[in-house]
C-alpha cells in the first residue's frame, strides 16, 4: 500500500490516513480500506475501514481539521517529508468526502 498510497494529514490530531491505489473501486468512501497511523499515540493500524477512524470522537468532535495531501513515503513510525501537494481546511466530514472526490480517490 505504501509505494502507491494517496496520503492525507490531519495536523491538529498528528494523524496519517493512506488510500491504496486499488482494492476499493465500487466501495462508498466510508467504507475503504486505508491505513491508519496516530502519530502522537504511536499506533499504527494497516487495515482498517475508513468508518473506524472517521467515527473517533476525536475526529468528529475536533473541527476544523488541517488536512495536508501528499504521495511521499511514510516510514512504519509514521516519518514522512511534508511536501503537500495540496493543504485543505475541513471544517465536515462532507468537506473531507470532497477532497477525497476531487483528487479522484
Amino acid at each position: 500500500m505504501e509505494t502507491k498510497s494517496k496520503k492525507f494529514y490531519f495536523q491538529e490530531m498528528d494523524w496519517i490516513i493512506s488510500f491504496p491505489s486499488d482494492g476499493n473501486e465500487g466501495r462508498k468512501y466510508l467504507f475503504y480500506s486505508v491505513q491508519f497511523i496516530d502519530r502522537r499515540n504511536e499506533q499504527s493500524k494497516p487495515h482498517t475501514i475508513l468508518a473506524d477512524v472517521v467515527d473517533n470522537p476525536m475526529f468528529e468532535n475536533g473541527y476544523p481539521h488541517t488536512v495536508g495531501f501528499f504521495r511521499n513515503p511514510v516510514d512504519d513510525k509514521g516519518n514522512f517529508e511534508a511536501n503537500f501537494l495540496e493543504l485543505r481546511i475541513i471544517r465536515c466530514i462532507e468537506e473531507f468526502w470532497k477532497f477525497l472526490n476531487d483528487l479522484n480517490i
